[in-house]
C-alpha cells in the first residue's frame, strides 16, 4: 500500500470521526485511454473536500459538484463517465476513454483500523465489497491475486509499502534515501560503523546501526522489499547479500564494478546459495546512465530498482569490460 492509499483511509477515518459525511469512491472498470487504473481510491467529505484521485481532475470536479448540490449516496451506486466522446473531453478522459466507479457511503471505520494495523505487518490483504449490501469483509491472499470485479463484489488489494534496506550509511546512501523517500518507499539504513552512523540524520527513514545480515534476518524481506547494499566493504555487503538472495525480496543490489561483482559471486558459490539465487544479484547496480555523482548514482539505482518492480526488461546495464562476461 502506497502512501496515498495510507493517506485517503486515514482522512476519510478522521472525518467520519468528527461527524461528517464521508464516501469512498474506486475505479472499478476502465476503456480506452483512462488515466487511473482500477483500485485507485478517493475519499469525498459532505462539504466538498476531497483526498485521492480517481481522474487527475474533472470528474473530480463532478463529484465534489454533486455533493455540494446535496446529492446522497446511501448506498454502494455504480457511476460511469465518459460514455460518449463529447462527454470524454468534458471529463478529461483522452481519446474517448471511460470510467467506471463505485460510490460508497463510509458508515463504519472498524475495517480501516485493520487493514492499517494488518499492512503496516506486512500482510497482503484483500477488501471485498458486497455492493448489494454493503457489506465488507477483509482477507489475506497471495501476491498472485489481483483487483476483480465481477457485477457484485468488488475486490481490492491493499498491501505493506514498499520498503527499502539500505546498507551503508554513506554520501551515495543519503541521495539514494532521500530519493527513495520521494517515491513513496520506507527506507531503513544500517551501518555497524560509527564514523558513518554517528552522522545519519535523514528525517523520515529509520537506522540502526546493527551488523546488516542480522539486520536481513530479522527484517525478513518480503515480496515488497528492495536490498541495497552500497558500503563498497565485502565484510559488510557480502553476508547481507548472502541473507537477502535467500529472502523473497524483490530486488537484491551491490556497488561495485563487474570485475567486483564476478568476484562477489565466486564468493557466494562457496556457501549454501544456489545459482538461481546469485544470478538474482543486480551487480553493477543501476542502470547505465553515465552517472559520476552520489545523486548521479541514486538516480540509477533507483530506475533499476522500480523497472524491477514494475516487471520492466532492463535494456541499458553497463557495457562488460574486456575479458569479463556480461
Amino acid at each position: 500500500m502506497d502512501s496515498l492509499d495510507r493517506q485517503v483511509l486515514k482522512q476519510a477515518r478522521q472525518w467520519r470521526a468528527a461527524g461528517h459525511d464521508t464516501w469512498l469512491v474506486t475505479v472499478i472498470e476502465t476503456w480506452g485511454s483512462a488515466p487511473r487504473p482500477p483500485g485507485a481510491l478517493l475519499a469525498l467529505r459532505g462539504d466538498g473536500l476531497v483526498v485521492g484521485s480517481v481522474s487527475g481532475g474533472c470528474v473530480e470536479d463532478d463529484l465534489i459538484e454533486r455533493v455540494r448540490t446535496g446529492e446522497r449516496v446511501t448506498r454502494p451506486s455504480l457511476v460511469l463517465y465518459g460514455v460518449s466522446k463529447e462527454e470524454a473531453a468534458r471529463f478529461g478522459l483522452p481519446c474517448g476513454g471511460t470510467l467506471r466507479l463505485v460510490q460508497e457511503p463510509l458508515l463504519d471505520t472498524a475495517w480501516i483500523d485493520e487493514l492499517l494495523e494488518r499492512t503496516s505487518r506486512h500482510e497482503l490483504l484483500r477488501r471485498s465489497l458486497d455492493i448489494e449490501t454493503g457489506e465488507i469483509r477483509l482477507e489475506s491472499v497471495g501476491r498472485e491475486q489481483s483487483f476483480e470485479f465481477d457485477g457484485r463484489f468488488v475486490r481490492t488489494m491493499f498491501g505493506p509499502r514498499w520498503r527499502m534496506l539500505v546498507i551503508g550509511a554513506g554520501q551515495l546512501s543519503r541521495a539514494l534515501a532521500q530519493m527513495a523517500l520521494a517515491l513513496d518507499f520506507e527506507v531503513i539504513c544500517c551501518d555497524p560503523r560509527e564514523e558513518y552512523n554517528l552522522t545519519w540524520d535523514i528525517p523520515g527513514t529509520e537506522f540502526t546501526a546493527g551488523m546488516p545480515d542480522d539486520v536481513v534476518l530479522t527484517m525478513k524481506p518480503d515480496a515488497h522489499t528492495a536490498v541495497v547494499a552500497v558500503t563498497h566493504d565485502p565484510k559488510l555487503d557480502d553476508m547481507a547479500l548472502l541473507e537477502a538472495l535467500k529472502s523473497d525480496a524483490f530486488y537484491v543490489g551491490a556497488l561495485g564494478s563487474r570485475r567486483n561483482t564476478a568476484a562477489r559471486k565466486e564468493r557466494m558459490a562457496m556457501f549454501d546459495l544456489a545459482p538461481g539465487e546469485i544470478d538474482r544479484l543486480h551487480g553493477p547496480i543501476g542502470l547505465d546512465i553515465g552517472s559520476r555523482t552520489p545523486a548521479e548514482i541514486a538516480v540509477s539505482i533507483l530506475a533499476e530498482v522500480i523497472a524491477v518492480r514494475n516487471g520492466v526488461t532492463l535494456r541499458q546495464k553497463k557495457p562488460a569490460e574486456a575479458g569479463i562476461e556480461a
